[in-house]
């Protein structure tokens, strides 16, 4: 819209830079550009106001394909004013010379020939089509259809209009339908869904057995070793004691050696201490037989003195001598008789 400025009986205008602006005064044209700015009389002037930016359509279709299914089609269509002189005699975009608003709806007018247009062709491309492909390749085919019906159209040629893009965004059908025939796929799905889960199982139960087949290998490889380590053990026991018992009657063999050898020298010392002994014994002997009575009462004395403890004090009585002294009278007597 553009911005109108009154001073008394001027008026000035100023547009956007995406508005074309046509001025005319008393039919003549005066100004005729994009985003122009200009003083004018409201009473002489007539002045249109036409868009040269791009505009975005929403458009939404009711279709019925081959299969009578009621069909719903969403798109959007882009379009500008390519030609705003053309379009400004075709289509009334005249404003107010005190607001700057257009007197009449010039966009809307456009939006319905573009609707009718896309509408025809869409309906057209669904009716050849059943539900099913309606809505496995209706998009693109819908898009091609609208897209060449407007492109080639000669009355927008003719408005000055040329359509830029068309997209569909979705061709639908009633959702109770549309269950319907999403139910197959789904059951598809779940099935091939159900599969993969019983494969997986399987897959993990066979890796079970494999790790359980595994795991009962390795208890009896373990098993066997053992086996064999307490074999050896057993192996390696019995060895060391047969080691031990030889070792016990290598030495004992010697312990036995080694007490004989001393019980024969001691047998032996013994002995030839026994024979000196008896030698002496009887070399004392014999000189004692040649000795008289009072030289071996003086040696048996003198013996036994030897073999008495000590004695720190003797006191001999007449009680004692008398005896002994007659005893040793009566051997000297006899010894003289003789």
């Amino acid at each position: 819209m553009a911005d109108i400025t009154r001073f008394l009986f001027l008026r000035h205008l100023r547009a956007a830079p995406t508005a074309h602006v046509r001025h005319q005064k008393n039919g003549s044209l005066v100004h005729d550009g994009v985003g122009l700015s200009f003083w004018f009389r409201a009473l002489s002037a007539a002045i249109s106001e036409v868009p040269v930016d791009d505009r975005e359509l929403p458009l939404l279709f009711h279709a019925r394909s081959l299969d009578f299914q009621d069909v719903t089609i969403q798109a959007a269509v882009t379009y500008r004013v390519t030609d705003p002189s053309t379009a400004a005699v075709r289509v009334d975009f005249s404003i107010h010379p005190d607001s700057g608003r257009w007197r009449r709806s010039p966009l809307e007018q456009i939006g319905g020939l573009l609707t009718e247009l896309a509408g025809q062709r869409a309906i057209d491309a669904i009716a050849a089509m059943t539900l099913a492909e309606a809505l496995a390749e209706g998009i693109p085919a819908v898009r091609e259809g609208i897209t060449a019906g407007l492109t080639t159209d000669e009355r927008l040629v003719e408005t000055g209009v040329q359509v830029v893009a068309v997209r569909v965004l979705a061709v639908r059908t009633e959702p109770e339908v549309e269950r319907a025939l999403q139910t197959p796929t789904r059951e598809a799905v779940q099935q091939d869904a159900d599969r993969a889960t019983y494969e997986r199982r399987a897959l993990a139960v066979e890796r079970e057995r494999a790790i359980a087949e595994n795991e009962l290998q390795n208890q009896i490889e373990l098993a066997r070793r053992e086996e064999q380590l307490v074999a050896q053990r057993g192996q390696n026991q019995q060895r060391e004691a047969l080691e031990h018992a030889a070792a016990g009657r290598i030495a004992t063999s010697a312990e036995a050696g080694r007490r004989r050898s001393l019980a024969r020298a001691d047998a032996e010392a013994t002995r030839a201490v026994g024979t000196a002994q008896a030698d002496a014994e009887a070399a004392r002997l014999a000189a004692y037989r040649e000795l008289d009575a009072a030289t071996l009462f003086a040696l048996a004395i003198r013996e036994l003195a030897g073999n008495l403890p000590d004695v720190g004090s003797l006191t001999v009585t007449p009680d004692i001598l008398t005896p002994i002294l007659a005893r040793l009278g009566a051997g000297a007597g006899e010894g003289t008789a003789r």
